[in-house]
């Protein structure tokens, strides 16, 4: 539900998981505990389904607007819902922003495809997001990709002319470069003030909040969602004090899930600390990854110590 007050997609978002039966199937029961419990944490601004936390590159079109459909009927009443949208061609990107709409989710988030990393010209983002928001017309927000995901990453012009399209409200900034991060802010304020720049990297939340953003749509935020939002707060607060102590307990435990080769196990990861913390039964994941090894679970069961989360 859209909030009636200004600058309503200001705020921070958790990016949530997709729990999973052993044989793979999506755990809905486990899936609805899992949202609603992110949803109603005080001071969440709402959530990021479908996201690549989510798991949407490996669930179906058919899968994906069945998790759209129990997060409307679990929180779509109290909380903003942010479906992302994953897909290679813009006409089955369309159809995903359709379901999405007519699941009941009030944005789109629509991620780049990921053979972009391996080439891409000026014109095929404009297109890809025209076509892909044709018939939905929906809030519509930009992620922008890391440094080191190759040519994924939007080039400074790209970014510029997709931040100035009709129905964009925000930018997922994943640049995960503090750097480069305020590089974009500077560039989208300049050419579209009212658009939203939410710093996305989980590594460095602490230093893209004190450069300036107007939230966050994290997955971090699915496991320590009360940190995440503190944090946010101390910075707007100017408690330098607090926001570093708060950065102290955070920046190990995101290190240890994202900042820790291979960087592809930071869902499993994700997943496995939701488990240490019982708050889903089952770590699985889509094949072909894997179970964690038994080090990476001990490491990620002190790294939440560590956080002074428990169980």
């Amino acid at each position: 539900m859209i909030p009636n007050r200004p600058n309503p997609f200001h705020g921070i978002y958790a990016a949530t998981l997709c729990p999973l039966h052993p044989d793979g199937r999506i755990d809905e029961k486990t899936l609805a505990r899992h949202l609603e419990a992110n949803a109603f944490v005080p001071g969440m601004a709402g959530l990021l389904i479908n996201g690549h936390a989510g798991e949407n590159f490996s669930l179906s079109r058919e899968e994906k607007l069945r998790v759209t459909q129990i997060a409307s009927e679990v929180c779509g009443h109290h909380s903003l819902l942010v479906c992302g949208v994953n897909a290679e061609d813009s006409h089955e990107a369309q159809r995903h922003v359709d379901d999405a709409k007519a699941a009941g989710a009030d944005a789109v988030l629509l991620f780049p495809p990921f053979s972009w990393a391996l080439w891409q010209d000026a014109q095929m983002p404009i297109t890809h997001h025209t076509v892909a928001n044709a018939n939905a017309q929906m809030p519509l927000m930009l992620y922008q990709a890391g440094v080191n995901a190759g040519t994924m990453a939007y080039r400074p012009e790209v970014l510029g002319a997709l931040a100035q399209m009709p129905h964009v409200v925000g930018v997922k900034e994943g640049s995960w470069e503090a750097a480069a991060y305020e590089g974009n802010l500077r560039l989208v304020k300049r050419v579209a003030p009212h658009v939203a720049m939410m710093a996305s990297g989980d590594e460095h939340l602490f230093t893209c909040f004190a450069v300036g953003s107007e939230g966050s749509l994290v997955s971090l935020a699915a496991v320590v969602p009360e940190l995440v939002i503190e944090l946010d707060a101390a910075v707007r607060a100017k408690d330098l004090d607090k926001a570093r102590a708060l950065n102290d307990r955070i920046y190990p435990l995101a290190k240890a899930i994202y900042g820790t080769a291979p960087g592809g196990w930071a869902t499993a990861r994700l997943k496995t600390c939701l488990k240490l913390l019982g708050r889903i039964a089952h770590d699985t994941m889509r094949l072909p990854i894997g179970p964690l090894p038994v080090d990476e679970v001990t490491r990620l069961e002190r790294a939440l110590v560590d956080a002074g989360v428990s169980a």
